[in-house]
């Protein structure tokens, strides 16, 4: 992974992952929609970030990541975007 993928890429692999966690469909997850509300609980976090520092080569302990970062995927994304930056 480099640094020039677009946001939007982040964004729909961000959906793609948390909806594979869910075992929901693509098109029931909403950018906009606090990950609690969707149902990911603590163990589908836990696999998120896994994914995070994976796919996206994000050290989340040294990222300055903060909880709000991780209120929805577009806030996760924003973050990730700028990380990479």
């Amino acid at each position: 992974m480099n640094s020039d993928i677009s946001l939007k890429t982040i964004e729909q692999k961000l959906i793609e992952h948390v909806s594979a966690i869910l075992s929901a469909g693509v098109d029931q997850v909403s950018l906009d929609t606090p990950l609690h509300t969707l149902g990911v609980d603590s163990l589908g976090f836990v696999e998120l970030l896994v994914f995070i520092e994976k796919e996206f080569k994000v050290k989340l302990m040294e990222s300055g990541m903060v909880r709000d970062d991780f209120r929805t995927i577009r806030s996760l994304a924003k973050c990730i975007d700028k990380t990479m930056a």
